[in-house]
Formats: structure tokens, sequence, C-alpha cells
């Protein structure tokens, strides 16, 4: 039988990796999230997960845009820089040495070294407690032209506070 324990965290894993980046007024930033998720299908909705005081939380909230990339496994330095170092210390565009693309539909660049990048246009910001949940609508995808036919693309995945390779995960 199935034991409730204390000390365990609540949630469903493997989570994917995700950088998230935002812009408004001139300042940027990218977060790590794994706290995300397909929503809805039509019309395609995206949901994150962030805690009020993370930098980006603000940023995303005042510019109400965001961009979800999706890293590969040869950027797991960049991803963890992402996550562990905050915005109003550094600027992680450059210390990730990413190079900003132009987006199509919103305000924010994407990270032209992931295989895929989402516009979003946030359509509801849900206040839940220790996160807010941003709802945003996909505007807009950028793809990598070899990644559209590739089933199993060589992505990261968040299991319990460890980063796994999504293909480690069907061993």
């Amino acid at each position: 039988m199935k034991k409730l324990l204390d000390n365990v965290s609540a949630g469903l894993y493997p989570n994917p990796v995700l950088l998230v980046s935002s812009e408004y007024l001139g300042e940027g930033s990218i977060i790590t999230l794994s706290w995300a998720g397909n929503s809805c299908s039509n019309p395609p909705i995206m949901s994150l997960g962030i805690r009020k005081e993370r930098h980006s939380h603000n940023i995303i909230k005042q510019s109400m845009e965001f961009v979800i990339n999706i890293p590969t496994t040869n950027m797991l330095d960049k991803v963890e820089i992402c996550g562990t170092k905050s915005g109003k210390d550094i600027d992680k565009w450059k210390e990730c040495n990413f190079t900003k693309g132009q987006s199509k539909v919103v305000n924010v660049s994407h990270i032209e070294e992931c295989p895929v990048s989402l516009e979003c246009k946030v359509i509801q910001i849900i206040e839940l407690g220790s996160h807010d949940l941003f709802l945003g609508e996909v505007v807009a995808i950028h793809m990598d032209e070899k990644w559209k036919s590739e089933q199993y693309p060589d992505l990261l995945t968040y299991v319990r506070g460890i980063y796994k390779k999504c293909n480690e995960l069907q061993d």
C-alpha cells in the first residue's frame, strides 16, 4: 500500500526542461523552468508555474509575453546558469553566449541555439500560492528543420531534482 510522506514533494515527474525568455522595456532575462506543460490544443495554450519572487515573473507579468525555448542535452551548463543565477545580477544572454533571435509576433527574443521556440501571449495569470500559473497562447513557432523529422530529439527532463536525458528514460 502507498504511504503519504511528509518529506516528499508532490508533483508529476519527469518534467520538461525549458528556457523561458522574457523582455519588457529593454529589460530581459531567461529562466529555467520545469513546472510547465501543454494545457490546450485548440487554441494551443502552454502553462508555466513561476515563483512570485523570480525576476522573470515580474517581467512576464508586465509584458504579458514570453518565449518557451526547448534546450538540448549539450546545453546543460547553460540550463543550470539560467536556473541558479538571477537576471537581477547577471545578463544571462551574455553569460550563456546565446544569440537573440527575432521573434515573429511577440516583443521577446527567442534563443537561436534552441531547436524549438514557442512565442506566447499571456491570456491569464492565476495566483496559486508559492507560484503563479501563466497561461500563454502559442502565436508563432520556430523549429530547426532537422527536428521536424526526428522522433526522439536529444532533450532534457527534470526528475526529482536531477536533470536527465529523455532517451535515458526509455531504458
